[in-house]
């Protein structure tokens, strides 16, 4: 819903930064995998066939973050990535934190941010049980 405000240079870049950021804590599993889909489905783009994180520079992926809206944006949304798993890894906390003082956001601002990220995850696993049910009562009846 967000990263559609993004311009063409970010969405790229944010696609870069969530591989990166669900890689840093050594644990990229199917429900990463899965926000990262639904991202590049968001923002309209084709995902990464493959990522060399030892290849990947965070600097500078950030200075392709111009706007105060888009780097709100770009939190608000990796925050989804980081409660997906139900872990917030140290190593993603540091990356968040780096960040948020790139960007000048304020650590309560983050915070604040954090929290609407796990709710906004919860409800995506949720919804995914939902469909999940829906397509068991399909091939049931």
């Amino acid at each position: 819903m967000l990263l559609m405000k993004l311009q063409a240079r970010e969405k790229f870049a944010f696609l870069q930064l969530a591989h990166y950021l669900a890689r840093i804590d050594n644990n990229f599993g199917k429900d990463e995998e899965d926000i990262i889909l639904e991202y590049c489905d968001e923002m309209g783009i084709e995902n990464i066939d493959s990522f060399d994180i030892s290849s990947f520079s965070l600097e500078d992926t950030l200075k392709n973050f111009k706007s105060l809206k888009s780097k709100k944006i770009v939190i608000l949304e990796l925050m989804i990535l980081i409660h997906i798993d139900r872990n917030f890894n140290i190593n993603e906390q540091i990356v968040i934190d780096k960040l948020a003082k790139d960007f000048g956001i304020s650590a309560e601002e983050v915070n604040n941010y954090s929290a609407w990220g796990k709710s906004v995850a919860t409800l995506y696993e949720i919804a995914k049980v939902y469909i999940k049910d829906d397509n068991l009562e399909e091939f049931v009846s």
